[in-house]
């Protein structure tokens, strides 16, 4: 049988409701909300009480977020996104107070799925030149960062296997040839899409991930904070699907 968790949610704006409700149908039990400087003053000895605190914010005021909560000793689940310049300092800390941390770019089963499947083709396609790669990612006006957490981690990947590429960079400017271009979107009503597309003069291969609404992103969370209980360290997506 599943255990019931007593939950903290870090930030409370669309995603972190989401997650609440997403907790309380799995059973488990909100214990405390914390969402601006008050509520850290009034509520986080609360934190003392949680198995998991599931932090959605902004990059901002994630890393001392995440500080604060290892400050209790509640394992945290981070899924946002924009902060990662920082998270060397917070690895760190997370090792130095034997806390544990479970990140990820985007906690969507189906998105970790498809960077398993971008890194395979990236790998397939590495050494041929003629095929040259592209990001393009579409979310919702109201996402802080650009481009998205999910298509600076597939960047990276293609990265990682193409020696031709030593960064990535605005698709909107002009690039020069070792530098993958990413080109991000805004739009109203749109959760989030990603394409990686391949052009050569012959063909094209494209693959694509379309999320439909924000609950697989809240499921997933969930799932991070049941999955990290007992656990101490750093973990991702990838520990937990075995990718």
């Amino acid at each position: 049988m599943k255990q019931q968790l007593r939950i903290a949610i870090i930030g409370y704006g669309k995603m972190g409701k989401i997650v609440e409700q997403t907790a309380l149908a799995r059973k488990h039990h909100v214990v405390v909300v914390i969402d601006n400087d008050d509520d850290w003053t009034t509520k986080r000895e609360k934190l003392r009480d949680c198995d998991a605190a599931i932090e959605f914010t902004t990059p901002e005021t994630a890393a001392e977020n995440i500080s604060k909560c290892f400050e209790t000793g509640v394992p945290v689940v981070s899924g946002t996104t924009g902060w990662y310049h920082k998270l060397p300092d917070i690895k760190n800390l997370c090792l130095k107070q034997k806390c544990t941390l479970f990140f990820a770019s985007n906690f969507s089963i189906g998105v970790n799925i498809f960077f398993a499947l971008n890194k395979k083709l990236a790998g397939m396609l590495s050494e041929l030149d003629g095929y040259h790669p592209r990001i393009i990612e579409t979310h919702h006006a109201e996402k802080l960062d650009a481009p998205s957490g999910t298509a600076i981690t597939l960047a990276k990947q293609i990265i990682d296997a193409r020696k031709s590429l030593d960064k990535w960079g605005d698709a909107s400017e002009s690039l020069p040839p070792n530098v993958l271009p990413v080109k991000s979107y805004r739009i109203e009503n749109i959760t989030g899409t990603h394409l990686v597309h391949y052009n050569s003069v012959i063909d094209s291969i494209e693959i694509k991930h379309t999320s439909h609404n924000r609950s697989g992103f809240a499921e997933g969370a969930i799932l991070a904070a049941e999955w990290v209980q007992k656990k101490e360290g750093i973990f991702t997506m990838q520990d937990m699907l075995n990718l």
